[in-house]
């Protein structure tokens, strides 16, 4: 690789956050707590759905695939992060910014994804229940989880290739606790007008992609539920879609604050901490979510509990 002046780029500096050195105790004990928390909720989610019969149904594979893809996403880049903290030495290779980057990428694009895969899941079963088990088939759900691999897959193996033909001659210090698309390409010498237009458009369209999935979903979920639904039946319609509707509403919300917020020097800092949020405390927070918020989970909590209890 032969960059602006001739040099190769072997590796950048990551930067973190601006009060890292005075806190640095303070920042690694709060993001271990988190990070053990997600890992611990996420990877019991998982064995929970796999435990318990009565949670083998298409709502529940995609929960498991959500609760992986949190898993990788966060472990992207809390673990680096962490080290970073209590290390002198906050440089990583340039093989393994673009790799950080494309894991980062991949599994967070999947994310919506697989968010608006729910959605749709919980259209059939309210709107279409006589026909729940034939369009959400085994096949059909896998076939969705896999699409949705793929395409995460597809979109960030675009930019981490484009990432090979940058120059870096300004600097190598990236101003972030880890390699995101934005900070990258701030240092880049290189003419970064196509990586934006690119950047832009795959992330307009997975955003608005997702997004009307999951509008449209709840738009006919909501007109069934109004018209031809008991009372009974709305509540048991409205908790099955809570706990989605809250994980949805947190994530979107989450990502549109670090979109299109006005670029400075402080929404650079601020940009730190909405991705502290968005790609460490989510991971965190979805497992807890669906477990305090489903009749289901908390019942099959209750029954591995009176097993070893």
């Amino acid at each position: 690789m032969t960059h602006g002046n001739g040099t190769e780029v072997t590796e950048f500096v990551l930067l973190g956050f601006g009060a890292q050195q005075r806190f640095w105790n303070v920042l690694f004990i709060v993001f271990v707590l988190i990070y053990v928390t997600s890992m611990v909720g996420n990877i019991g989610m998982i064995l929970l759905i796999k435990a318990d019969s009565r949670l083998q149904t298409p709502m529940y594979f995609f929960l498991q695939h959500l609760a992986f893809v949190d898993i990788c996403y966060t472990s992207a880049t809390t673990p680096k992060m962490l080290q970073n903290i209590i290390s002198e030495n906050k440089t990583i290779s340039f093989v393994g910014c673009v790799m950080q980057f494309w894991v980062y990428g991949t599994f967070g694009t999947n994310d919506s994804y697989l968010l608006a895969v729910m959605a749709v899941d919980r259209y059939v079963a309210i709107c279409k229940p006589l026909r729940y088990s034939t369009v959400m088939s085994h096949t059909v759900c896998i076939l969705l989880v896999a699409g949705s691999y793929v395409i995460s897959s597809i979109n960030s193996s675009v930019h981490a290739g484009l990432m090979f033909s940058l120059s870096f001659c300004k600097s190598h210090t990236i101003n972030h606790f880890f390699c995101d698309a934005a900070p990258i390409l701030a240092i880049s010498c290189s003419d970064i007008g196509m990586n934006i237009i690119l950047l832009g458009v795959f992330v307009g369209f997975n955003v608005t992609f997702t997004m009307s999935v999951v509008l449209f979903s709840y738009i006919y979920i909501l007109a069934s539920i109004l018209k031809g639904h008991s009372t009974a039946g709305r509540k048991k319609a409205f908790s099955t879609c809570g706990s989605h509707l809250t994980a949805v509403t947190i994530f979107y919300g989450t990502l549109f604050y670090i979109y299109l917020q006005p670029h400075s020097n402080n929404s650079q800092e601020s940009m730190k901490f909405s991705s502290v949020f968005s790609g460490i405390v989510i991971p965190m927070l979805n497992p807890l979510i669906y477990s305090l918020r489903n009749k289901e989970v908390k019942e099959a909590l209750k029954g591995i509990g009176k097993k070893f209890f």
